[in-house]
């Protein structure tokens, strides 16, 4: 029971991440995520095959932790009033999301309401830092990537972003390891100044 609990509140990290997006983007004036169904907390919209399937179990054995991402939200830069400044904001939404959620499971696990889910919440309290640290990374399709049309035009950021998860792939395979160690002592750091 605690597993499933655990595995229904990463799926919905993730969720969030990309809910966050479309949000973002709505307020920004375009409808498209709200239009496509993708603002919703069904998590039917969200399952990408690769992402919510494939990638967990990869990196679940290869690296021995659970990492993923749900199906993109879409979003069209042509509704934006500054197509380049408002993508970044659309792209720095996850991230963002998942750093406050990492607050919230560490305030979760700081109370030990509920002892046998404590060590679940520490748990989602790093994968967020994950999710988070991960995205900012300047690899397209990631959110950090979007830095890139500070001096990109939109139209070779996306053809940049076409080849975007080979890139990924690669990244995973030759420097997954090192990133997954200096993620987990950027969190030990970040437990340690919050006391």
């Amino acid at each position: 029971m605690e597993f499933i609990f655990f595995l229904v509140l990463i799926f919905y990290s993730i969720i969030f991440h990309e809910i966050s997006h479309g949000f973002v983007a709505y307020k920004l004036g375009d409808p498209t995520a709200k239009n496509s169904g993708r603002l919703s907390l069904n998590p039917l919209a969200h399952i990408d095959p690769i992402g919510t399937i494939l990638l967990p179990f990869f990196t679940f054995f290869y690296f021995n932790f659970i990492f993923g991402y749900a199906k993109p939200v879409p979003y069209n830069p042509l509704y934006f009033k500054n197509p380049r400044r408002d993508s970044i904001f659309v792209a720095l939404a996850g991230p963002i999301t998942n750093l406050l959620l990492m607050l919230l499971f560490l305030y979760l696990y700081k109370l030990d309401f509920f002892p046998p889910l404590t060590k679940n919440f520490l748990s989602l309290a790093q994968l967020n830092f994950n999710l988070a640290l991960f995205n900012l990374i300047p690899i397209p399709p990631l959110d950090g990537s979007k830095l890139f049309l500070l001096w990109m035009s939109l139209e070779e950021y996306i053809f940049l972003e076409t080849y975007g998860f080979v890139f990924i792939f690669l990244f995973l395979l030759f420097l997954g390891n090192y990133f997954f160690i200096i993620s987990y002592k950027a969190f030990k750091l970040i437990l340690s100044l919050l006391g």
